[in-house]
């Protein structure tokens, strides 16, 4: 089976999502440990970058494992590699076994800290496919699973928790779960027929597209404590306008009674924030 069609399987592209967050609460902690070398923090940023994706291609590939089922009802999942039968799901099985073990094992050469921290990521992250069957709060565990990429990186350095990775991680919780929120409105009718519990199937599209705002809107002020306790400067001023705009522009695009532009604010709008914004904070902080 070739290595593209596992590439599909999890998404791969969508990597952008979380991994920027990821570099960026890296290169905070590398700026406040001042003994560590540069060789040391290069060969801890590969470590944290493979953590990365063998995380993610657990999560994603225990996802399409355990939806399987529901992703062969759904018009908009069936052409999914597991039931379009591309790929079967031992195979899938098989693939998450392997990259939860090669997660454990890239964390044990981090840190201590991060080795006993890595159990507990993967039942959050993998938990989620679960959450959904019984409550709306699916994509608020969605949002903390993406949360873990920033303080993760910083503890990979640091071995330590501290309030800058923390306020970083509260964004990244609620700028995910409120496009979460967003790009379940596609699948509102789905849900409810299938009695699968979503924001959007439990309070109506209006409803689901004011809360994801809300919590959008939430980041506004934590971006501001992040600048404060983070140190942050111009660069990262400017980030985060471009963040924000981008966040806004979204929302300004899906309407309730039209969502044929959701692609382009899932992914378009999302990936291009958090490369932007991640670009941004880290040149401020190597330039200062």
């Amino acid at each position: 089976m070739s290595a593209y069609k596992y590439l599909k399987l999890v998404k791969f592209s969508h990597t952008v999502f979380a991994l920027p967050f990821a570099f960026i609460g890296f290169f905070m902690a590398n700026e406040t440990v001042a003994e560590a070398s540069n060789v040391y923090s290069w060969r801890l940023l590969i470590l944290v970058v493979l953590a990365m994706v063998f995380a993610r291609n657990s999560a994603m590939g225990f996802n399409r494992y355990v939806d399987r089922f529901i992703d062969a009802k759904n018009p908009r999942t069936a052409g999914r590699e597991i039931p379009a039968k591309v790929i079967s799901p031992k195979s899938v099985l098989f693939f998450v076994v392997i990259n939860v073990l090669l997660f454990i094992t890239t964390t044990a050469f981090i840190n201590n800290l991060a080795f006993m921290l890595s159990v507990p990521a993967l039942m959050v992250i993998m938990g989620y496919s679960y959450v959904k069957r019984f409550s709306a709060l699916c994509h608020y565990v969605l949002g903390l699973s993406l949360a873990i990429a920033p303080m993760g990186a910083y503890i990979s350095i640091t071995g330590k928790f501290d309030i800058a990775p923390l306020i970083l991680s509260i964004i990244v919780f609620l700028w995910s779960s409120g496009f979460d929120i967003l790009y379940s409105l596609d699948d509102e009718s789905f849900d409810k027929k299938e009695k699968l519990h979503s924001v959007p199937a439990k309070y109506g599209r209006t409803r689901a597209m004011e809360i994801s705002s809300a919590g959008h809107v939430l980041i506004v002020p934590l971006l501001c404590f992040l600048y404060l306790f983070g140190d942050m400067g111009a660069l990262y001023i400017a980030g985060s306008v471009i963040f924000v705009s981008l966040l806004a522009y979204q929302h300004f695009i899906i309407k309730p009674d039209d969502i044929s532009r959701l692609n382009a604010a899932f992914f378009t709008s999302n990936g291009v924030a958090s490369i932007l914004f991640a670009i941004f904070t880290v040149w401020d902080i190597l330039v200062r």
